[in-house]
């Protein structure tokens, strides 16, 4: 893993035929990723990242005032 102010390079993951990846080990260490953890994936046209569901919730219940 490589990091540089508080970004990351975790290496080269395959996709596999039924569309999988490997989640590398350093990166669910970093963000606390365990097997059956919920993520939520965003994209936009340069790629996709995955978050897990419960800090995007926590996200937007703060950007809506603390609103459901």
């Amino acid at each position: 893993m490589q990091e540089k102010e508080g970004k990351y390079i975790f290496g080269v993951v395959k996709v596999g035929e039924k569309g999988q990846i490997v989640i590398p080990r350093d990166a669910r260490n970093l963000y606390d990723i365990n097997p059956g953890d919920t993520l939520l994936a965003l994209g936009d046209r340069n790629g996709i990242a995955l978050v897990k569901q419960e800090v995007f919730q926590k996200a937007v219940e703060e950007v809506m005032g603390g609103n459901k």
